[in-house]
């Protein structure tokens, strides 16, 4: 059953390809969801703000962002979540029986979905681009050196 996600606004400047071509997974979460998508990655990222690092039990969020246009669930229906106290929270789709966290439409990323990637049957691949909202960063955690690190955003 594909969600509707529908949405108009072009990719912001962050997020632009970082991989070519057509992609395509599923995952099975205790068999109760499936999901695939067969469009670009557009960014491979971990995330320290302090909602993510609630939401993964406390290290930063390691996600990639898609297309939400290309994603659907194959299998079993999702259950959302999203914060009553916001004015544009954040949607999270979830498995109802387990609680696993798949992925999220976040307001400032129109026409993209943040899917975490240890929904993932192979994550083996994943190789982070950037690391944000470091400035929420514990002591405990460590940014690889080798990737660009902001405190909030890159600026567009």
């Amino acid at each position: 059953s594909k969600i509707n996600f529908a949405s108009t606004t072009s990719i912001p400047a962050l997020f632009k390809p970082a991989t070519a071509g057509p992609f395509k997974t599923s995952i099975a979460i205790f068999f109760d969801l499936k999901y695939e998508f067969d469009e670009p990655i557009h960014s491979q990222l971990l995330c320290y703000c302090r909602e993510c690092r609630y939401l993964s039990g406390g290290e930063a969020n390691a996600s990639i962002v898609i297309s939400e246009n290309s994603f659907r669930f194959t299998k079993g229906t999702p259950k959302t979540f999203k914060r009553g106290d916001l004015e544009k929270p954040r949607i999270r789709f979830f498995c109802g029986n387990c609680g696993t966290h798949i992925c999220v439409k976040s307001p400032p990323r129109p026409g993209m979905l943040v899917l975490k990637i240890g929904t993932l049957d192979d994550h083996s691949w994943f190789s982070p681009q950037s690391a944000i909202y470091c400035i929420d960063k514990q002591s405990y955690q460590h940014i690889p050196k080798e990737i660009p690190n902001f405190e909030r955003v890159p600026k567009a």
